[in-house]
């Protein structure tokens, strides 16, 4: 038997009426699948056996869209990294200024109020320099003689005495540190006012009292303080503290050996005395005193 054609598709009828009855058809097909859900196994079925073949159509731009996705985090990712390390950095770099500028301020303060209890006039100095010496134990500052230093000016911060002018110039002077060979300053035990004098012994090396006998009263943390008796240095400075001695009975001599109370290789700031025994030591004046710190303090008036 033959095939025929569906009499609904014979020729003759209108191609309108074929669509119509096409949308009848399947509209109600739709409206029967959502009532009953009679197509749903034959949908699974169907999507079963098709999602592999998506899966491999599909598999080219997926593989294209992760690399994409990829390479351009990890550009992201490299570029905020090298942000954060720069950054980094710098906060490092400014934490270390403020801490550098702490100190400074915090040595600032205690040569302001330094100036307040000195009875004399003071010149604020900056250190610029070390001159390029391996001997001796020096340092060059902004100030000079236009500015009032003279040659012997002591140096000094709020802990003590640092060096003395040894070199002028007009802006500028050099300065010969405490631990520089055979820097000399006298000096007056806190404890019981033994006189002596303490000397460098060179960079490094710790400073020394001399020709002092083996029964002098000495005792290691002894604090030493400027006497004043040179007119170069004024009295109640604090210079060193012991911290060795040596008795030799035999020589009749101690080796007696003392640290700088003042760290000299510390900070930047310092202050030039311009101290004039005629003027600043006559009797009745407040010459001031160290405390137990080094720190000068004002003598109260009427106290020996």
């Amino acid at each position: 038997m033959q095939n025929s054609t569906p009499p609904l598709f014979k020729q003759g009828i209108p191609a309108l009426a074929k669509l119509v009855v096409c949308l009848l058809i399947g509209s109600a097909l739709m409206v029967v699948d959502f009532q009953v859900k009679s197509l749903d196994f034959i949908r699974n079925q169907v999507s079963y056996v098709l999602r592999p073949l998506e899966n491999i159509m599909l598999f080219p731009s997926d593989l294209f869209s992760f690399g994409e996705d990829y390479f351009t985090s990890r550009s992201s990712l490299e570029k905020e990294n090298l942000s954060l390390k720069t950054r980094q950095t710098e906060l490092s770099l400014l934490a270390n200024q403020a801490a550098l500028l702490a100190v400074e301020n915090q040595n600032l303060r205690n040569l302001l109020e330094l100036q307040k209890n000195t009875n004399f006039r003071t010149v604020p100095v900056e250190i610029l320099f070390n001159p390029p010496n391996p001997i001796s134990q020096r340092v060059v500052i902004n100030r000079g003689s236009n500015h009032g230093l003279n040659l012997g000016s002591p140096i000094a911060n709020d802990a003590g005495i640092l060096g003395q002018v040894v070199r002028l110039f007009n802006n500028s002077a050099e300065v010969s540190l405490l631990e520089d060979w055979d820097f000399a300053v006298p000096v007056l035990v806190a404890r019981n006012g033994l006189r002596a004098a303490v000397v460098g012994a060179g960079r490094g090396n710790l400073l020394q009292l001399r020709y002092l006998p083996v029964a002098s009263d000495l005792e290691v943390g002894d604090i030493l303080l400027s006497s004043g008796v040179d007119g170069i240095y004024p009295p109640g400075f604090a210079v060193a503290v012991i911290t060795k001695i040596e008795r030799n009975a035999e020589q009749n001599a101690s080796n007696v050996f003392c640290s700088p109370i003042a760290e000299v290789n510390r900070h930047l700031q310092a202050l030039a005395l311009i101290y004039d025994p005629q003027w600043d030591a006559k009797p009745g004046s407040n010459s001031g005193v160290p405390s137990s710190t080094g720190r000068r303090q004002t003598r109260p008036k009427g106290q020996p």
